[in-house]
């Protein structure tokens, strides 16, 4: 038990190093270009609340906060952002004007940062790899749902996805070309499937669901109920099981079951489940060797009082292989993914709402989940990529308080040859802030609703960090 609570609390830290770290090396980018270009800098504070440590050299007031939740730049020639930084030392009218273009440049720095940060962990990758599994590249379909849309339209297990919703897909999951993602998407009543099955094209038009949940919970997107076809490959097998007589070995595949091909284990827990009493004819590929086994499954206590028929297997499900794919194809697919994500929330049609986004809470519950795979710091790496795009991306929208709110200000500024009004100016500020800190505390609600620790049954969160103002 302490063992496993010290694992805990390791990956916390790691999370909280992770998440710090990226939003850190954005602020950074801000600090070194108005140093670079002669901005008063009244302070760089690493963390948030009261200072555990703080110096003031060559004028500048550096800080270490006690809530490690990331970082920040004091720039008041920049823009008045009293609301969230606090009055400044030095009365604004008092400080020198600064020009438009070394407004522009401060603003930029901190997303080219960022960019450059992902470019530089999209290098890692591309070296060390990133982990992916059978479920994210299939498109093959692996199982149906009992009386889903899918089913009552007419796919079936084995059914080769070519597209969806006329969108051309390469994957099952995810959110760039994805099976799931075109579903989720779709705006039609019927979505149209182009697969392969026996070797002809045909389309198929499946309705769709969208679950009730109750509760407080984000409100369920579309579904069609299919899954995406892997290997049954057994991962570990119960001693005295019917699979372990047999001579099933960790590391099979089973590839047929009463000589009907398997594409998800679904399919084998089925096949059980139709004739309890009666073995099950499973054929094996055991490293290249084609073995036949007939198990006979027994009836197992699963609950208190409630019993089934197994055969004793646990399933490896998280069987992966390295792919390294290039620093370009990472840092594109991640700009379509906020893309994809951007034009979902503003499309009048689209089920996705905003609060389907995540905030700091999600995002760091992203990197927990991640970091509990054995390859977790690989992963880490190239979910990293995504969140320092998404960063510099969602960081250049033009709204005030962002950085390309501050740019656009600037530009406004040159050409009416003036400064916007400073009164307006800080009432526009203030309310952007309060908006955006609104958001933040809207997606934070459904992401502490989305923790662990609360039994729910529903799709993750799109990891967005745009609830936050560096995220």
């Amino acid at each position: 038990m302490f063992l496993k609570v010290l694992n805990v609390l390791f990956i916390l830290l790691e999370v909280i190093l992770l998440f710090n770290a990226i939003i850190i090396v954005h602020e950074l980018g801000h600090f070194l270009a108005a140093r670079w270009r002669g901005l008063y800098v009244e302070a760089f504070g690493v963390w948030f609340g009261k200072p555990i440590w703080q110096k003031r050299i060559n004028g500048v007031l550096y800080s270490l906060g006690s809530i490690p939740a990331g970082g920040f730049v004091k720039l008041p020639q920049l823009a008045p952002m009293d609301i969230i930084e606090g009055e400044t030392d030095i009365p604004r009218e008092q400080l020198p004007r600064i020009s438009v273009i070394d407004k522009i440049i401060v603003a930029f720095a901190g997303p080219l940062f960022s960019m450059g940060l992902a470019v530089v962990l999209a290098c890692v990758v591309w070296m060390v790899g990133r982990p992916v599994s059978e479920v994210e590249t299939s498109t093959t379909i692996g199982f149906v749902e009992k009386g889903s849309p899918a089913e009552k339209s007419g796919l079936r297990p084995g059914d080769q996805i070519l597209e969806v919703d006329g969108h051309r897909i390469a994957r099952f999951n995810g959110m760039v070309n994805s099976v799931s993602w075109f579903v989720v998407r779709s705006e039609g009543e019927t979505i149209p499937f182009k697969i392969i099955r026996d070797g002809k094209e045909q389309i198929v038009q499946s309705t769709y669901e969208i679950p009730e949940r109750k509760g407080w919970g984000r409100k369920a997107l579309r579904e069609v109920g299919i899954g995406p076809a892997f290997s049954a490959r057994v991962g570990s097998l119960t001693a005295d099981s019917a699979a372990a007589a047999a001579g099933l070995l960790p590391g099979d595949i089973v590839t047929h079951v009463n000589g009907t091909k398997v594409y998800a284990t679904d399919a084998i827990a089925e096949a059980i489940e139709a004739a309890p009493n009666a073995p099950v004819n499973l054929t094996v590929d055991r490293a290249g060797q084609v073995l036949q086994f007939a198990v006979t499954p027994k009836l197992t206590e699963v609950a208190p009082g409630q019993t089934r028929p197994l055969i004793g297997v646990q399933w490896n499900l998280r069987h992966t292989v390295l792919a390294y794919p290039s620093p370009v194809q990472q840092v594109v697919d991640s700009v379509t993914t906020i893309g994809n994500m951007i034009g979902a929330l503003v499309s009048p049609k689209s089920d996705v709402k905003a609060q389907h986004f995540s905030g700091p809470v999600g995002i760091g519950r992203i990197y927990y989940d991640i970091l509990q795979n054995e390859n977790g710091w690989r992963l880490a790496l190239w979910f990293s990529v995504f969140f320092n795009v998404n960063l510099a991306i969602l960081n250049m929208l033009p709204l005030p308080v962002l950085d390309g709110g501050h740019i656009v200000l600037a530009i406004i500024e040159g050409i009416r040859r003036r400064p916007v009004n400073i009164k307006v100016l800080e009432f526009v500020q203030s309310a952007c802030a309060l908006l955006l800190i609104g958001y933040m505390l809207y997606v934070t609600f459904y992401d502490v609703l989305d923790l662990p620790f609360r039994q729910r049954a529903q799709e993750p969160p799109v990891p967005a960090a745009s609830a936050t103002p560096q995220p």
